[in-house]
């Protein structure tokens, strides 16, 4: 016999347990999975703090990497607390057990004086632009909004920036900042994607920047024609939310690395040589600086440039989204970033190789003595980038041997 409506929800309300919205304001945090199951149009109207939209249509498809503990509890919401009690059964169906709805829905919660926020409302044109990137729980709406609002600096528009500038704009980061003082030739179009052979010639960050705008007019694009170095390091940085090191030489690394432990400022370093690679991040204080790995630098013949020693086109392309992948981590704050992890890639084996590493406690830049000789205004007893220092090469001959205070 065909049931109808009322039948159909006398048997939800039946099979589902419901809570009231001050049961679900009274929970500590992360007692329960809050998902709300109302359409997109209605959550931008506000949201339980820390609730996650799935909306109902979407439920079967997008519950589990929300909630992946199917014995977790989990409380569904909507605008009433119809929709939330169909949708609860569809879990139950799906096997969690610890499902439950809330009465009243939003309506009630907002009717209670509860606390709700109101996300920030994305355009016509970037709902349909970043729609893949809507579609996942971990980033929505929420955190495409964070990435419009970020800003990202890449240390050289080269094979390392080329990559990570083009995904860094296609994936919607607000502004993205250029630091090169070199001009186009002819032969970084082996690598160097972002330039083209009609621009051979222009400056870089200008040349950058038309292709950046021209996939995503609504980055700003904030160019930084010139060398770094110590004197304006620190203007240059100042005010971004990650780093992405794109650098050739020792020392513009350990020039960045110095200024960004002392600002706060996460780096995603990458290097590149011949047919090798290596990666890693540096969060200040949560993992190794720069010179917890490499105290010294090596001697210039030691490490030649790829204009010297060659590089094959692909591997900084390679490296280079690896980096935007590790920057997206760091301003979404999702996933687990690579610090005190450094990644080696050999792509004549195709083989990846890790290595954990951890801080220096005597490093002269983000040990705690050196960051109390900062506060306290000392002078840091940083090793010289051009000093004589004992140095071998390592397998991948990208830089100097590891210390042994930063090797896992």
């Amino acid at each position: 016999m065909p049931k109808s409506y009322a039948d159909l929800l006398r048997e939800a309300r039946a099979q589902i347990a419901e809570v009231t919205p001050q049961e679900v304001a009274d929970l500590p945090a992360g007692a329960a999975t809050i998902v709300d199951v109302r359409e997109a149009s209605e959550w931008e109207q506000g949201y339980i703090p820390g609730a996650q939209h799935i909306s109902k249509s979407y439920i079967e498809q997008q519950i589990e990497a929300a909630a992946p503990d199917r014995d977790a509890p989990v409380i569904l919401y909507c605008a009433g607390g119809v929709r939330s009690l169909f949708a609860a059964q569809t879990l139950a169906d799906m096997g969690y057990t610890d499902v439950k709805s809330m009465k009243t829905g939003f309506g009630g919660w907002k009717s209670a004086g509860l606390d709700f926020e109101t996300p920030v409302v994305l355009s016509a044109e970037q709902k349909q632009r970043y729609s893949r990137h809507l579609l996942i729980p971990e980033v929505g709406s929420a955190g495409q909004a964070k990435l419009l609002a970020s800003k990202a600096l890449l240390i050289g528009a080269g094979g390392l920036g080329s990559p990570a500038a083009l995904y860094l704009a296609a994936a919607g980061v607000g502004t993205i900042g250029l630091v090169d003082f070199d001009v186009v030739d002819l032969s970084n179009l082996q690598r160097q994607i972002v330039h083209t052979t009609e621009r051979i010639g222009d400056r870089k960050v200008e040349s950058a920047r038309i292709a950046i705008n021209a996939l995503n007019p609504d980055v700003k694009v904030i160019e930084h024609e010139e060398m770094l170095v110590a004197t304006n390091v620190e203007r240059i940085i100042d005010g971004y939310d990650v780093i992405l090191d794109g650098t050739d030489t020792f020392e513009t690394r350990y020039i960045l690395n110095d200024a960004a432990v002392a600002a706060g400022i996460p780096v995603i370093h990458a290097s590149v040589f011949r047919f090798e690679g290596q990666l890693t991040t540096f969060v200040p204080f949560e993992g190794p600086c720069y010179r917890c790995l490499y105290p010294t630098p090596p001697p210039p013949e030691l490490a030649p440039g790829c204009s010297v020693a060659g590089v094959l086109g692909v591997v900084p392309g390679i490296f280079g989204l690896l980096q935007t992948n590790e920057a997206l981590k760091v301003l979404l704050g999702i996933g687990t970033t690579l610090a005190g992890r450094l990644v080696l890639f050999d792509a004549l084996e195709t083989e990846f190789t890790e290595l954990q590493l951890r801080r220096d406690p005597n490093c002269p830049v983000c040990s705690d003595a050196a960051v109390e000789a900062r506060k306290a205004g000392r002078p840091l007893a940083t090793a010289g980038v051009g000093e004589d220092a004992p140095f071998l090469m390592t397998t991948t001959g990208l830089a100097g041997t590891i210390s042994p205070e930063a090797r896992g």
